[in-house]
């Protein structure tokens, strides 16, 4: 029955929610593989060689499967964003870089900033893109 129907719009809600949490995993990956790459010293220690390819391929594929669903330039900017400010922030917090109120005020502008493209509304051109022909 047509009354059991859930509406378009609030599928397309879920799969915009959807494709948030896998651009938001996908920087937390990012800087998981950023973090390996630095361990690995010039690819020469296996463990933090592996995880640097294991999450840099999962890194990459989740963004892949966001920008599906939100606009390359936006899904690029959060992603590299937060992958960034996460990283600078475990640096800081295992002492491999040094802290500063001035960099921390920096890095949550980074995380601000891509807050605030979240928040932006999406016109409707890019909610629903038209396919092209088959």
């Amino acid at each position: 029955m047509a009354s059991n129907r859930t509406p378009k719009s609030v599928g397309r809600t879920r799969t915009a929610t959807l494709a948030w949490l896998i651009l938001l995993a996908s920087a937390v990956l990012e800087a998981v593989w950023a973090t390996a790459l630095g361990l690995s010293d010039g690819f020469t220690r296996p463990l933090p060689t592996l995880v640097f390819a294991l999450t840099a391929t999962l890194s990459m594929a989740g963004l892949g499967v966001a920008v599906k669903s939100i606009p390359l330039g936006t899904a690029y900017a959060v992603w590299v964003g937060i992958g960034a400010a996460l990283t600078v922030g475990w640096a800081m917090a295992t002492g491999v870089e040094p802290a500063s109120p001035l960099k921390l005020l920096f890095i949550a502008g980074i995380v601000g900033c891509a807050a605030g493209l979240k928040l932006l509304p999406v016109p409707k051109s890019e909610v629903s893109p038209a396919l092209p022909p088959s």
